[in-house]
């Protein structure tokens, strides 16, 4: 895939451009502030990027909105955003802007090389992955659709949010793939999408999770 980095720790940054490349990843732009990020995606137009939420000046948010802007003008271009803390309103703010090719992992995932290609991978390719962490931590907020899911169906739709297919999540529950789509298909009812079409039911069904 064709990369672009936005990352102000020059160590970071680096090593993750000697990754990627060494991953076969072609990293066309590796800027170090989010006022460069948006022309570089404009000169190259990546299939990924790859971008702090917290970025110079401020170090508040100028990378999340430079990320929304490039999902705006650039659809299909994946936004993968790294943050050091799980900050629920960013991982809302991608969703609801966009509700694929998205990704949130917080920094300390990084290094875990595996899991970061992996969610690399799977927003490059119009999927959603959000870090673990985030998805526990969501897990005590819930709203009145989400609390109506059973015990199964919520780990079922936590992993969902993760960006795990159903045969990963039936390995990793430990039952059948058919056990996982009768959950699925529960979260889908419950949450009164059972009968959208045109967009992915999966993806909505983490966005509600996401924002409740």
């Amino acid at each position: 895939m064709r990369v672009i980095l936005a990352e102000d720790s020059t160590l970071l940054r680096e090593g993750l451009v000697r990754l990627l490349v060494e991953e076969g990843h072609d990293v066309v732009a590796a800027v170090g502030d989010a006022a460069a990020l948006v022309p570089a995606v404009a000169a190259h137009l990546p299939d990924v990027v790859v971008a702090d939420v917290r970025m110079p000046p401020t170090n508040t948010d100028e990378g999340l909105r430079a990320a929304l802007e490039i999902r705006r003008r650039w659809p299909s271009v994946g936004v993968l955003v790294l943050s050091q803390y799980v900050e629920k309103r960013y991982a809302v703010d991608l969703l609801t802007e966009h509700s694929e090719g998205v990704g949130y992992l917080l920094k300390d995932r990084v290094v875990r090389v595996d899991e970061f290609l992996d969610a690399l991978r799977r927003v490059g390719s119009g999927g959603v992955a959000f870090d673990p962490e985030v998805v526990r931590q969501l897990l005590s907020r819930t709203g009145r659709e989400i609390g109506a899911l059973t015990p199964r169906e919520r780990e079922v739709l936590a992993a969902m949010a993760e960006g795990c297919t159903n045969a990963t999540i039936a390995d990793r529950l430990h039952v059948s793939r058919s056990a996982v789509e009768k959950h699925v298909a529960g979260v889908f009812d419950k949450l009164g999408l059972s009968s959208v079409e045109g967009r992915s039911r999966r993806v909505l069904a983490v966005l509600r999770y996401l924002g409740s």
